[in-house]
C-alpha cells in the first residue's frame, strides 16, 4: 500500500469521524497580493461579458464541454485561473488551455475573486447519472476506492455528497459526467499538471472506470 494511498485513506477515516474584454474594464492594481473582499456586482458583469458564453451566466454551462461553475469554491476557482498563466521560472502554466490563458491572462488577483465569489454564490442545477449500468461500480470506486490499485476513495477528499472542501478540494457534485472524465485523463496523461495526488490516482484509473465514477458523480448530492 503505497504513501498516497494510505495518507487518503486516514484523511477518509477523519472525515468520516467528523461527520478589458469586450468593454469591460480592467484595473490596474494587476498583481494585488491581498484582494480586497469580493464585488458580487462586478464579478456578474465578468460572467455576464466574459464567461458566459462557455459556463453560462450563472455557471451552469448548457454542456459537458465545459466544466460547471455554480456553487464551486471560490477559492479553487482562483487557483484555477491562476494555473492557466504561466508563472514566474515555470516554462509553463500547470493547466493548458489557449482559450483560458487568455481570460486569465486578462484578469487581474481582485478580477478572479470577484468572479469566483459570484459562482460561488450561485446555485447549481440538479445533474444526474446516465448509465444506470455504471452506478454500482462509480459508487464502489467514489466510496471505498480500489485497494488492489492503491486508489483511494474520492470521497477522502471530495466528501461523501461531493460538495468537497473549500480552498483545498473542489465540489464535484453534479458535474458533467464527460467533463470529469476528460480531467481524469488529462491528469493521467500529465497534460493537466496542477496536483500531483490526481496524477497518481488518475494514472491507476482505467477508461471505465474513470466513466463509471464520473457518471455517478454527476448524479451525487
Amino acid at each position: 500500500m503505497n504513501r498516497l494511498y494510505r495518507a487518503l485513506v486516514v484523511m477518509q477515516a477523519a472525515a468520516a469521524f467528523g461527520a478589458g474584454l469586450g468593454g469591460l474594464a480592467v484595473s490596474d492594481s494587476a498583481n494585488a497580493a491581498q484582494p480586497a473582499k469580493p464585488d458580487l456586482t462586478r464579478g456578474r458583469a465578468i460572467a455576464t461579458q466574459v464567461c458566459a458564453a462557455c459556463h453560462g451566466a450563472d455557471g451552469n454551462s448548457a454542456g459537458a464541454a465545459f466544466p460547471r461553475l455554480a456553487g464551486q469554491h471560490a477559492a479553487y476557482i482562483v487557483k484555477q485561473l491562476k494555473d492557466y498563466k504561466t508563472q514566474p521560472a515555470a516554462k509553463a502554466p500547470a493547466r493548458s488551455n489557449p482559450i483560458m490563458a487568455g481570460i486569465a491572462s486578462a484578469l487581474n488577483d481582485q478580477d478572479m475573486a470577484n468572479v469566483a465569489a459570484y459562482f460561488e454564490s450561485q446555485k447549481a442545477k440538479p445533474n444526474y447519472a446516465r448509465n444506470k449500468d455504471d452506478v454500482a461500480l462509480g459508487q464502489k470506486i467514489y466510496r471505498g476506492g480500489i485497494a488492489d490499485k492503491g486508489v483511494p476513495a474520492c470521497a477522502a477528499c471530495h466528501g461523501a455528497t461531493g460538495i468537497g472542501i473549500p480552498v483545498q478540494y473542489p465540489r464535484l457534485s453534479w458535474q458533467w459526467g464527460d467533463y470529469t472524465v476528460a480531467q481524469l485523463n488529462a491528469f493521467a496523461s500529465g497534460q493537466r499538471n496542477n496536483s500531483e495526488p490526481m496524477h497518481q490516482i488518475s494514472s491507476r484509473l482505467n477508461e471505465a472506470e474513470m466513466k463509471a465514477v464520473a457518471d455517478y458523480i454527476a448524479g451525487l448530492h
